[in-house]
Order: structure tokens, then sequence, then C-alpha cells
């Protein structure tokens, strides 16, 4: 195995050195010249996207494919092919990369698809503004594209969510910009994205609030390349001047003149960064590195290449090799630079000594002892950083065999670089064709990559790094059982719905089998469902969601796939009432009145609970709703209730009227009821009456609602006794009722000389004691004194005494002839002057 260094190539006085490692030999995968293509290449080590460039001329061949439309082939970076799809849409003007290896394609209406690596895709378009202008050119980035509209002006739009696009400030451009770029928002010191644009011999930057004139004089400028941080910008000028300055424009980091470059034809192709320490500039069959002072570096290709910039170093995809040239990690130069005295090339050198059975190996070792943990630490950061797993083992060796001199050390760094070397090294395999570095791995994080091994379907392995860097399985488990979902068909074990059946059955023994062999505890049945539901599987998606432990899951699905009752079910068994409610509300909204009342009787008890919570909900929000639904269960008592409840809310006469006469109607169609229909009868008689009579008084007296004791008092009180005694006969009102009604009424329009009469109108049926005990409460003592004598004679004293009239009780009680009343009113007597006259009474009866 070759050393490292002799891939090694210095720079900045031998300070500085960059290494080229080839990651793939890929002869005759990509298809013809790159130069003929337009390439699209998805950062951190992903996949490329080509299409034929129809802007230039191609010798057709026995080789060559003709092609009727436009066609994107998507390779990873070992060459195999991943996807290839025709455009049946408008011209496209440019395609890109997100973060998460989907591939966006734009056309010149505005229209724009972003496609996973199995050919899916979800369609957005930028506004029928964008579409009607068109659009003549974009930029896309991780996060989003900016596109340039016909009218010049630019749009920008953020995450990949369809989102509506937003106009960003108007540069007032005559015409399109010479080049421009953007810096995406995760880039800038404003976190919104800016776009950089060459216009005559400035560059103007340009956000969603202000379009700023740079005011710099050396443009315009064929290429614009910001560096990965954002924080420089590499630029070229139509001279051939490469100019890095920072972002801001404030500082000028170098200058290279690229005409004076050797063995360069033709135009610049491509100028991307290395890292953020150099810019690679690209012509057909060379590539140029050119460092911070403007050393240089040089590379050739037998024909055109293709440069993927990378945080730490840049990727270059030529006609027979993918190499990745990368600035060469401090750790790196620190371990294997020739003449090295550093502890941890001394260590590793102890190492290969004592491989050796050399016993330098101990004077090694004894000579770097104060800085040995150091020494190991570089050690294993220098494993992580090397391609090959020879010299990453034998680094990892050196760091255990200096660690084995350390009597206090913390592993975790060794356990962890020697983890994500393995699953480095499984991934960069040419079959899988993910060649991520080290640096780029821990910048993602084991769970990104796991999401990009499942978007190519790599499930086993996907699996494998979860369990072996103990991470969950239910991201990889969810993404298994929907594509295993979108390829299975159905068995054909029987017929018609019943093959459909069987075949659903056994994908969902094979789900579940599988998830709770493997654990998958924490995946959502509902999302597998849902998408089982997608794909028109509705049998198999009711069955998956049986094994759903959230209601909240299950139900919002359930009514998706218009499952209503089981839905509806499904939220009664949770318990949850405004789970219940939601179901409820959702299925009046998209069922008729008879459908949805019919779906709730039809669940009999297992319903009870949505049948309670609908009559809650319909009582304080919708009568009529709970109106038609007591109709359509047949329940009159309550159609009544809700009628005379209605009545008794309602101020319009005729209204009420028309709900007693409803509530008349139900319970006459109930034979229970007919002590409740005839009340309800007589009760539309007496509204109809107390209408009469506020007609008689024009109005100017309220009956209406009035009670038929209250009615009647009402007539007395103002002097229609003729039309009291009709209610009296009418309402067949008892003579007691009646007598009860009158006294009252008259006493309280003091219309004494009326009860005189009403009194001696016959023999009173409740009495006259009633007469006085009334007068006196309502405070006509003298006038209820008149009464006394026809009360029964043993309680006349104790009248006259309530009457105050004590007097009358002693001259009762002398009459009488009742000694022992008088003894005892003697005792209550209030003052003493009634008291002597009460003594003279008694004195006399002796």
């Amino acid at each position: 195995m070759e050393h490292p260094t002799l891939s090694w190539e210095a720079m900045q006085d031998g300070s500085v050195f960059y290494r080229r490692h080839q990651l793939y030999s890929i002869p005759g995968k990509l298809p013809g010249d790159l130069q003929d293509f337009i390439i699209a290449g998805c950062r951190y080590g992903g996949p490329i996207a080509l299409m034929r460039d129809t802007s230039r001329l191609v010798a057709l061949g026995a080789a060559t494919p003709v092609f009727s439309k436009a066609q994107i082939q998507v390779y990873s970076p070992a060459g195999e092919g991943l996807l290839l799809f025709s455009w049946d849409q408008a011209k496209i003007i440019r395609f890109g990369w997100t973060g998460d290896e989907r591939l966006v394609v734009l056309n010149e209406e505005g229209v724009y698809r972003i496609y996973d690596l199995q050919g899916e895709y979800q369609q957005y378009s930028l506004g029928s503004d964008a579409g009607e202008t068109g659009i003549i050119d974009a930029r896309i980035h991780e996060t989003g594209l900016v596109a340039l509209t016909g009218s010049l002006t630019f749009l920008e739009v953020k995450e990949w969510t369809g989102g509506k696009p937003l106009a960003l400030a108007n540069p007032g451009l005559s015409q399109p910009p010479q080049s421009w770029t953007v810096i995406p928002p995760d880039q800038t010191i404003s976190r919104h994205v800016e776009v950089l644009l060459s216009v005559d011999a400035t560059i103007y930057s340009v956000d969603n609030l202000e379009s700023l004139d740079q005011r710099i004089s050396r443009g315009p400028f064929t290429h614009m390349a910001p560096s990965p941080n954002g924080k420089s910008l590499a630029l070229l000028t139509f001279s051939g001047l490469l100019w890095v300055v920072s972002t801001d424009f404030q500082r000028s980091l170098a200058e290279f003149n690229t005409t004076s470059v050797a063995g360069a034809e033709g135009d610049v192709l491509q100028v991307e960064w290395c890292g953020n320490d150099a810019v690679l500039v690209t012509w057909k069959h060379l590539a140029v590195l050119v460092g911070p002072f403007g050393d240089t570096l040089q590379y050739f290709y037998s024909g055109s290449t293709f440069t993927v910039t990378e945080p730490d170093g840049i990727r270059i995809i030529g006609p027979d090799t993918c190499d990745f040239l990368q600035k060469v990690p401090a750790s790196s130069v620190s371990v294997f630079r020739p003449g090295s005295t550093s502890p941890s090339a001394i260590l590793f050198d102890a190492y290969e000594n004592f491989s050796k059975r050399s016993p330098k190996a101990d004077e090694s070792i004894r000579s770097i002892r104060p800085d040995l943990a150091a020494a190991v630490d570089e050690c294993i950061d220098a494993a992580a950083r090397e391609w090959e797993p020879y010299w990453q083992r034998r680094l990892l060796s050196a760091a255990k065999f200096g660690r084995s001199f350390l009597d206090l050390y913390d592993p975790t760094d060794f356990v962890h670089v020697g983890q994500a070397l393995k699953v480095l090294n499984a991934v960069r395999f040419y079959e899988i064709g993910i060649p991520l570095s080290y640096a780029q791995y821990t910048q993602l994080s084991p769970s990104h990559l796991i999401s990009r091994l499942l978007a190519r379907n790599l499930h086993l392995l996907a699996l494998r790094i979860s369990s072996y860097l103990s991470l969950p399985p239910d991201a990889v488990l969810k993404h298994w059982a929907c594509a295993k979902i979108l390829r299975s068909k159905p068995s054909a074990s029987g017929s018609g719905k019943n093959a459909e059946l069987d075949g659903d059955d056994a994908l969902c023994k094979v789900i579940v089998e599988k998830f709770e062999q493997l654990g998958g505890r924490g995946v959502s049945y509902a999302d597998i469902a849902k998408r089982a539901w997608e794909v028109g599987r509705t049998a198999l998606a009711t069955k998956l969601l049986d094994h759903e432990t959230k209601a909240s899951d299950q139900v919002p699905l359930l009514l998706s796939m218009q499952e209503d009752k089981l839905a509806l079910m499904k939220a009664v068994e949770s318990g949850d009432t405004d789970l219940v409610y939601h179901v409820l509300l959702h299925l009046q909204k998209r069922l008729s009145l008879g459908s949805f009342f019919r779906l709730i009787e039809e669940g009999g008890p297992r319903l009870a609970l949505a049948s309670r919570l609908l009559q809650v909900y319909a009582r304080e929000q919708n009568r009529d709703m709970l109106r038609d639904f007591y109709y359509s269960d047949d329940r009159r008592v309550e159609s009544a209730v809700l009628c005379l409840e209605d009545a008794a809310n309602s101020s319009d006469p005729a209204a009420k009227i028309t709900s007693v006469k409803a509530a008349q109607k139900f319970f006459s169609e109930d034979k229970d009821r007919s002590f409740e229909a005839k009340m309800m009868d007589e009760s539309v008689r007496l509204l109809t009456f107390q209408q009469q009579l506020e007609k008689e008084a024009d109005g100017k007296i309220a009956f209406f609602g009035l009670s038929v004791n209250e009615t009647i008092r009402a007539c007395l009180v103002n002097g229609m006794s003729k039309r009291a005694d009709k209610l009296k006969s009418d309402f067949k009102v008892p003579d007691k009722r009646f007598w009860y009604v009158k006294l009252q009424a008259l006493t309280a329009i003091r219309d004494f000389e009326g009860l005189e009469a009403f009194a001696r109108s016959k023999r009173s049926p409740i009495g006259y004691e009633a007469f006085v005990k009334h007068l006196v409460e309502k405070g006509h003592p003298k006038e209820a004194a008149a009464y006394v004598a026809r009360c029964d004679g043993p309680k006349r004293a104790d009248l006259y005494v309530l009457c105050g009239d004590w007097r009358a009780a002693a001259k009762e009680c002398k009459d009488r002839g009742d000694k022992a009343k008088l003894e005892q009113l003697k005792k209550s007597a209030p003052n003493s002057l009634i008291a002597r006259e009460l003594e003279q009474a008694a004195t006399s009866m002796k």
C-alpha cells in the first residue's frame, strides 16, 4: 500500500499540502463528453444529474442515443445509474439539488418539480405572474431557489414545501446580468438569502430589503462563486483575471491571471472552491488549484470535467475517475510529513517499531511521555481523515498502542472514530457510492446519512448502520414499509376484491411482524396506512390502522379515507371528547343530515357517547340540527320538550303559539303522553284567549304568557270581571282557587265594597277566616274586622286580636262566657290600658 504522502503536493513554500484521492474509477460509465451536458452536483458525496445541452452541436454516431424529449439522468459518484426520467413540460431553465438529495427542476413557466431518487415528485408553481412574464434563469441552493423573471426581478422560494414565493428588492436591471450567484441564508449575517449580480463593471448585492451597488470597477465577471462558509467570493473577469474578495467587498484576498496558465485551452468552464482555502479553475483537459498567495497546482484529465464544491474540498468528476481534492488535514501532516518530529509522528513510528519487535519503540514512547495523550488524539484524528482502510487501521492501532501507556484516558473518541470509519467505509463502497469524508459526516449527522440511504431504498444497510450506532430503527422501518406497500401487489389467490384482501392480510402481517421483531415501537402505523391509502390500498390502510395505538393519529386518516363509522367508533373508544367532536363536526359538514343521523343511530350503544355529545353541542350551537336529530330518531318527547324550550325563549306571540302547538302534536303522537298533550292544548287555548284580551285592552294591558290564575287576577284588577268569569268556566277553575284569586285582586285595588258584595254573593267556599287574614296581611285590619263575625265562634276572639280590636275580643269572650280565653288574652295584652279593660270584663263575668 503506497504511503499517503505520495499523493501530496505542496503549496505556500511547503507549509500547506493538497492531495488528490481517487474515489472511484468510472471509465465509460458516464454518457459521452461532459462538456455536452448541463450538470448539477449534490454536495456531501451526493449524486450528479445530467441533461443534454441542446445549444451544443453533437456528432450523431452509433454510440450516441437520440433523445426526442429532454431527459435527465442521475448517477452516483461511482458512475452507477440511479434514475432516468423524461421531461414533458416547458423548457427546463435550471435544475439543482436540495439538502436531502432531491432534484429540483424548474421550467420557463415557473413550474418546478421536486424529484426523489425513486422518480416520485411533487409539483409546485412560482405563481401566475411568474408564468406570464416567464423565468429566464435561476439559482438553486440546498434550502430554496432564486428565480430571475422576464421582467428582470427576483423571486425567492424558501424551503421546499410549496410556499408562496417572495419578491426580493428590485435592482432596476435593463438587461440580464452577465453572471450572478446566491449566498444561502445560513451563510449570511442577516440569515436571509443574498443575490450578487455582475452588472457592467460593478456588482449589485440584492436581498429582501434593498439592492446595494458595491461600487467596484473591475467587472464585468463571467464566473462568480461564493465559498462554502459564505465569507469569500471568487470572481473571474472577461480578461481572465481571478479575483478573490470578501463577500462584503472590504478586503481583497488574492489575484491570479488565468491566461498565464500553460496548457490551458479554450474558455474557463468552472470556477469553484476547494474547501474555504483555495479556488479550482477548470478548462477542458485541465484543472488548476489557486492558493491564497497565487500558488498553483495543476491536474490533467483526458476530457472535460465537472466539479462539486464540498465543505472540506472539491469533487472532480472526469471521463475516467471521480477524485476528491482537499487540503491535507493538520493531523495527517503532523503524523506523515517527512522529517516530522511531532509527538504523533513519533508515536506512529514507535508503533511501527513495536510491530517489528524493535526496542526503539520503548525509547520513542519515553521521549514523548508528557505529550502522549495529545499524540494519541492526533493519531485518532488522522485515522478519521484517511480514505484508505489500511492506513486507518494502522493509525488507530498506533493510538491504541499509545493509549496502553496512559493511566487515565477517555476512550470515547477512539470508539466513536472507529464506529464512524466502519460506517463511512461501508457507504463509500462503489455499489453504494456516497464518498463522504469524516468532516462531512460529522457536519451532517448519522441520521442524515441513514435518510440518504433510505432515499436509495438501501433498507438493510440503513438498518444495520442504525443498529451498529444504537440509533432507533423507526425511520428505517417506516420507509421500508412504505416502499414495500408501493412495490407489492395484491395476491391472486382469490378473484377480484377477495384477491386484494388476501394480499392485504399477508402484507399487513409481514409489516407488523417485522416491526415487533425489530422493535419499531416508535413507528406510527397511521403514517404507513396513509401511504397505503395514497396508492389505492384502502383495505390495507384500514388493517394497518387497527394496530395504531394513538386514536388521535387513527381518526383523521380514517376520516380522509371516508371510513366514517369506524372513525367515530375509534374516537368514542378513545374517550377523548374533543376527538369525538372533531369527527362529528367533520361528518356534519361532509354528509347529508339524513346520512349523518343514520350513521349515529345505527351505531347503537357503541355510539351512545357520540349521540349525547352531539345533543349537548346542538342544544348550544344548532337547535335546528337537534330538532332534526330528534325527529329522525323518532324521539317525540324530546322533540316536544325542545319546542317548549323554544316557546319559553320566544318573545313573538305567534311563534310561541306555533311552538306550543308543535309540542302538542309531538305529545299526541305518544300514547303515554296524553296528559301532556291535553295540557298543551289548553295552553294554546289560553294563549289565544290572552291575545283576545290584549286586543280588547288595545294592547295597554299585558296578558300574553301569564298563567290562568294570573290572567284571572289581571282581568279582575283591570275591571274585566266578566272575562274573569269566562276564564273560570272555560278552564274549569275550582271555586276555592277562584275565590282566593278574586280576594287577592280586589284587596290589591282596595275595592272593599266590591269585596263585601263578593263575600255576600254566596256562601264562601274558602270560609271568611281567609278574608280576615289576607286583609290584615295587606294592612287593612279595620276592614278585616267586619268579616270576623262571619267566622266560627271559637276563633273570633283570636281573629279580633289579629285585627287589633281587643275590646271586641273581650266582648266576644264575655258573650260566649269563655272566661279561660279572657284570662289568656289578659296575659298577652300589649299595654296596661287594654289589660285593665280585660280585667273589668272578667270581673263583670263573676
